[in-house]
C-alpha cells in the first residue's frame, strides 16, 4: 500500500526508519486517508467533494506538493470541478476568519460544496471562532449529521497530515522553502444561523483555561447507545467511551474514528525510545492553549503533571499563554516547534529541529514532537467546531 505521507514528504530512508518505530501511527494515518478520502461508501459526501475539500485545504495552507496531489486526484474524479476549486483556493488564501461565503467562486461550487469550503476555511485558520451557526450553515446547505462528522474529520485529519508532511520533510532536510505568509484580510461576519438541525445544549463555559476536568457537549446530534452497530462499538477501541458524547458523535464515521484513535494511542503511548510521555503531553497542551481549546488543554495539562511535569509551569502556561519562560531548554524547544507547526505547517523550519537537537533530543524524539503537535491540530479542530466545553457541577 502506498504511504501518502511518505509520498508527499518524499521521506528519506533514515526518516522512514524513524517512522517505523511508531508502526500503528504510520499504518493508521494511512487508514485515515482511506476512510476519509476514499471510503467504501461515500454517502452524502461524494468522492469528488472529498478530493475537492482536500485540494482546497492544502491549497489555502500553501502546501505545494500536497495541493498538487489532491488536485490531481480531483481531476481524475471530476475534471469540471478543477477550475472552480482552483479559483476558490486563490480566493481563500487569507486568514479571514471567514472565506467570504457569497463569493462567486464558492457559488460556482454549488450550495453543498460551497458550504463545505466555508467550513473548511474556518477550521484551517480560525477553529476557535466556530460556533453553532457554522453547523447551521452546513445544515441549511443539505449536510446531515453523519456528513458533518466526516467533513470535520477530513479537514482536521488534513491539518494533521499536512503538518506531519512538513515536519518529516524538515527533519530529513528535504523541506522546500516556505512561501510568504497568508494575508490577514478582514472579512464581514457571514449571515449564518442556528437551524433546527443544530443541538443547543445548556452549558457553563469555562471562559478560561483551567487545571481541572471539563465536560463537552456536541452541537451535532450523536448516536444513542442503543443504536450502535458492532462496527461502531469496535471503533471506540475502549468500550467505556460509549458513555462520552464526543465518541458517540464521532462514531457516526466509525472507520475514521477507529483509525484516528489508533493513531493517537501510538503517538502518545508508544514509549519505545524517543520523547518522554510528559514532553509529549507538554506539546499537546501547548498546541491546545495556542489554538484555544479549553477542553483538550484541561485533559493534557493533567496528563503532563501525572507523567512528572511541573505543576507550577503548566499552570502559568494555562494562565499566561505559550510565550512564558518554561525554565528548561528542552521544554522551550518543544514549545517553539509546537507553536510554529501549529500556526501554519510551513512555519516549522530547520532552526526548530536544530534547537530540539541542541537541547538533547535525538531524531526519534524530534519525530515525536512533530507527531504530538500535529495530532493536536487534528483533535483541537474537532473539539472546537463540533461542540463546546462545559464546566462540571462540582467545579462551578
Amino acid at each position: 500500500m502506498t504511504d501518502i505521507i511518505d509520498e508527499l514528504a518524499q521521506t528519506s530512508a533514515a526518516v522512514s526508519q524513524l517512522r517505523s518505530a511508531r508502526p500503528a501511527a504510520r499504518e493508521n494515518a494511512q487508514l485515515s486517508f482511506a476512510a476519509l478520502l476514499e471510503p467504501a461508501e461515500a454517502g452524502e459526501f461524494s468522492q469528488a467533494e472529498r478530493y475537492a475539500v482536500a485540494a482546497f485545504v492544502a491549497g489555502i495552507t500553501q502546501a505545494g506538493r500536497p495541493a498538487e496531489f489532491y488536485l490531481d486526484l480531483l481531476g481524475d474524479e471530476d475534471e469540471e470541478l478543477l477550475a472552480p476549486v482552483k479559483e476558490a483556493i486563490v480566493a481563500g488564501q487569507h486568514r479571514g476568519p471567514y472565506a467570504g461565503g457569497g463569493h462567486s467562486t464558492f457559488e460556482a461550487l454549488g450550495e453543498h460544496l460551497g458550504a463545505a469550503f466555508d467550513f473548511a476555511h474556518l477550521l484551517v485558520f480560525h477553529p476557535k471562532d466556530a460556533e453553532p451557526a457554522a453547523i447551521g450553515h452546513l445544515d441549511a446547505s443539505g449536510w446531515g449529521p453523519t456528513g458533518m462528522v466526516s467533513l470535520a474529520q477530513l479537514i482536521s485529519f488534513l491539518a494533521f497530515q499536512l503538518r506531519v508532511v512538513r515536519g518529516i520533510a524538515v527533519l530529513g532536510g528535504e523541506a522546500p522553502a516556505a512561501p510568504g505568509a497568508v494575508a490577514e484580510t478582514p472579512q464581514e461576519r457571514p449571515g449564518w444561523e442556528v437551524t433546527g438541525g443544530v443541538e443547543t445544549p445548556e452549558v457553563v463555559h469555562p471562559g478560561r483555561f483551567v487545571n481541572h476536568a471539563l465536560g463537552w457537549k456536541p452541537w451535532v446530534p450523536g448516536l444513542s447507545k442503543e443504536d450502535f452497530t458492532e462496527e461502531q462499538r469496535e471503533a471506540l477501541i475502549k468500550p467505556e467511551r460509549i458513555e462520552q458524547p464526543y465518541f458517540r458523535l464521532l462514531a457516526r464515521d466509525p472507520a475514521a474514528l477507529k483509525a484516528r484513535t489508533l493513531t493517537d494511542l501510538d503517538i502518545f503511548y508508544n514509549t519505545d525510545g524517543g520523547l518522554g510521555r510528559a514532553e509529549r503531553e507538554l506539546a499537546a497542551t501547548v498546541v491546545s492553549r495556542l489554538n484555544g481549546c479549553e477542553y483538550c488543554a484541561s485533559v493534557h495539562q493533567q496528563r503532563y503533571v501525572d507523567e512528572g511535569g511541573d505543576r507550577e509551569t503548566i499552570d502559568r502556561l494555562l494562565d499566561d499563554g505559550v510565550d512564558i519562560d518554561l525554565g528548561r531548554a528542552d521544554w522551550a524547544a518543544i514549545r517553539d516547534a509546537a507553536v510554529a507547526i501549529s500556526r501554519t505547517p510551513l512555519e516549522l523550519g530547520a532552526e526548530h529541529v536544530d534547537a530540539l537537537r541542541a537541547a538533547g533530543l535525538d531524531n526519534q524524539a524530534v519525530l515525536d514532537v512533530i507527531y504530538s503537535s500535529s495530532f493536536f491540530n487534528w483533535a483541537n479542530r474537532l473539539m472546537l467546531t463540533l461542540g463546546t466545553p462545559d464546566v462540571p457541577r462540582r467545579f462551578r
